[in-house]
């Protein structure tokens, strides 16, 4: 590609620099899970890097690692004559929970029912067999039966609804999941999150899906219990994920309200990314990082089809909050939400949404185990590949049409004059989607590309030494 005379803006690669390792890539199985965990294709499309047919395209595979499984709180039992309550908590999102009566903490008791959830289990077990290797179980509200209103979706006012004497309970819930998990499902838990979204005072008893607000004492005792649970049940390896919280900056306030003890307790911080383009992800970050903790955004999602919204929170993710995963929320959803658009409720799939193809250029480029580097610029990132001696670029132009330098100066081996550099790019308004090209090479240090507007791209270039 025939160069410019002078880049519009040039992103420096700083090779010494080391913001984690990469862990990977993953999904929430609630609640998309549940409708179509019996589904191969889709398996295989979010959980290899295969080229997959789906209602007339060919995509290119997500290859996510990680799996995010829902604890449910749901069931339709009868205990002595107390039964959930009336909710307005959608079909596709009344997720079956295990522990179905207060009778008996046993796991192989008849107050557990051990067969609900089939689809979403599966689903984690067709990851498995495909090469996700990270597995997190997370809660968004107790058992309907430990709390007060017997409504999992929240109190009204959205104050807290879990009853007193079933918060140490909350905790031996995901405890005795996780190990049963590990004893008969072959699958181990890395972590567990008793919460999702804690703090926030949306849990309503008219909410469409479950939750419940915690305050910060409960919090703790929950996430103390949690340990000491799983610790009874040999599952020290296990950690404890805290606190899922809406917000970079709620996630900082809810961090620095828990005790030094209760922290110690705490493996990582768990985000969401809701806030999006917003926040003090830097202020998050220093905590963690003081703290000696790896950060993850463990839930995002936004409603823009096109890709857009999710690149620039993503990018500004990596130059501020440093995470060592992300993970997207409902991978099949509604127009806007879903990566595939779907209707839950009717259990129809539908279009691949332009934004499919934006979040391919990074999970499928940026792999588990790759460093990341520092890019110099919000709107790109850099990754290492040590094994194949290869750096990974993925960035976006959010505006006009311009030329971007990437100057690899700063590595001990900038890979060489005229190698091929392989690029694939986006249009989020329209053309490309994920399309590949051989038509980029390196002049000296350095290569460039021209992005039109609103475009990503992705490149790899081998033969780079730090």
């Amino acid at each position: 590609m025939a160069g410019p005379a002078a880049a519009d803006f040039t992103a420096t690669i700083d090779a010494a620099a080391n913001r984690g390792t990469w862990k990977g890539w993953g999904v929430s199985l609630a609640w998309w899970g549940k409708i179509f965990g019996d589904r191969d294709d889709l398996a295989d499309i979010f959980f290899t890097r295969n080229s997959i047919p789906y209602n007339g395209n060919t995509l290119p595979g997500l290859g996510l690692n990680i799996v995010r499984y829902n604890a449910g709180a749901c069931s339709s039992n009868s205990v002595n004559g107390t039964t959930m309550a009336s909710n307005s908590i959608l079909s596709s999102r009344k997720v079956d929970g295990y522990w179905t009566d207060w009778a008996s903490s046993d796991p192989s008791s008849s107050s557990w029912s051990w067969g609900v959830d089939a689809n979403q289990r599966g689903m984690m077990l067709k990851a498995k067999s495909r090469g996700a290797n990270r597995f997190e179980l997370f809660s968004n509200s107790p058992m309907w039966w430990m709390c007060s209103n017997h409504n999992p979706s929240g109190a009204k006012g959205g104050v807290e609804n879990i009853q007193s004497w079933n918060i140490n309970n909350h905790a031996v819930y995901l405890a005795t999941i996780a190990k049963y998990a590990h004893d008969n499902w072959g699958i181990d838990f890395a972590s567990v999150e008793p919460f999702n979204e804690p703090s926030s005072n949306w849990w309503t008893d008219t909410n469409n899906q479950e939750g419940s607000h915690f305050s910060i004492s409960t919090q703790i005792q929950v996430i103390n219990t949690l340990r000491t649970e799983l610790n009874t049940r040999g599952l020290t390896s296990v950690s404890v994920a805290a606190s899922d919280e809406n917000s970079y900056d709620l996630a900082l306030s809810t961090w620095n309200s828990l005790d030094s003890s209760t922290r110690s307790h705490i493996g990582r911080i768990n985000v969401h990314g809701y806030q999006q383009t917003g926040g003090r992800r830097d202020l998050l970050y220093t905590a963690a990082s003081s703290a000696g903790r790896e950060i993850w955004n463990s839930e995002y999602g936004d409603g823009d089809a096109t890709g857009k919204q999710l690149a620039q929170d993503l990018l500004l993710d990596f130059s501020w909050l440093h995470p060592t995963a992300w993970t997207y929320w409902q991978a099949v959803d509604g127009p806007g939400w879903g990566l595939l658009e779907a209707n839950l409720e009717t259990k129809q799939l539908a279009a691949v949404a332009k934004k499919y193809y934006v979040l391919a250029h990074f999970t499928r480029h940026i792999r588990e185990g790759m460093r990341i580097l520092d890019s110099g610029s919000d709107d790109v990132v850099a990754a290492y590949d040590a094994g194949n001696q290869r750096l990974i670029i993925v960035a976006a132009n959010f505006d006009a049409g311009q030329y971007i330098n990437f100057d690899l100066s700063k590595f001990s081996k900038p890979s060489s004059n005229g190698a091929s550099v392989a690029r694939w790019s986006t249009q989020m308004d329209g053309g490309d989607q994920y399309a590949s090209y051989i038509d980029t090479t390196m002049s000296g240090t350095r290569f460039w590309s021209y992005f039109d507007t609103d475009t990503v791209q992705t490149f790899e270039v081998n033969g780079v030494g730090l």
